[in-house]
């Protein structure tokens, strides 16, 4: 009689002990695909910011073919482009801070191309270049996408925020080391895409 309660409460243990296992094995691998995600969504952000970077040269060249042009307008566009393309940043590891660093230097991007395109306004002859023309149309295009990726990534950051930190979930995250990702926050007035050109 002894050795059968044994047998039984060895079967619980065993069942008890598989039901932890599975439930675990299917948080942490739920977790992983969130992070997946996540990262996914990083890497989509910082190839619409890197577009955008990538138009600089060209609106350089365009821009330096009119003489008269102020150059040192055009120098704080290139040395923003500079900061901006430097920083890189680990999805696996983010934090506040690298968010902020990196949104600090894209701001910086954003604020010198939106005062040469204040300077261009005065250049009839380059608003009406075809170059210039196209830099406005991909531009434009490339704003509206980096506020499309950046709200996908939120979304992606707050679905694997919360599965981390809900009960019973938060247990495991907190024993395989998953943290809290960052959320890209918008600047004030951010919800629309800026408008740097004249109408």
């Amino acid at each position: 009689m002894k050795g059968k309660g044994c047998l039984v409460a060895g079967v619980v243990v065993l069942v008890v002990a598989a039901i932890v296992f599975f439930w675990g094995k299917n948080a942490y691998n739920s977790f992983t695909a969130s992070e997946q995600e996540v990262i996914s969504k990083w890497s989509n952000v910082e190839t619409a910011y890197q577009k955008r970077a990538n138009l600089i040269p060209n609106l350089e060249r365009t821009v330096k073919s009119y003489a008269k042009f102020e150059t040192e307008t055009l120098t704080q566009v290139v040395e923003a482009r500079s900061k901006a393309t430097s920083i890189n940043i680990d999805p696996t590891n983010m934090t506040e801070a690298d968010m902020a660093k990196f949104q600090a230097a894209q701001g910086e991007l954003s604020g010198s191309l939106s005062r040469l395109m204040a300077v261009v306004e005065s250049y009839p002859n380059l608003k009406a270049d075809q170059q210039y023309i196209n830099f406005q149309r991909e531009y434009t295009a490339i704003e509206n996408s980096i506020r499309t990726e950046t709200v996908y990534y939120n979304d992606a950051v707050r679905k694997y925020n919360t599965s981390i930190k809900q009960f019973p979930g938060n247990i495991i995250a907190n024993f395989t080391n998953f943290k809290e990702k960052p959320y890209f926050k918008s600047e004030a007035g951010a919800e629309k895409a800026p408008s740097v050109f004249s109408e």
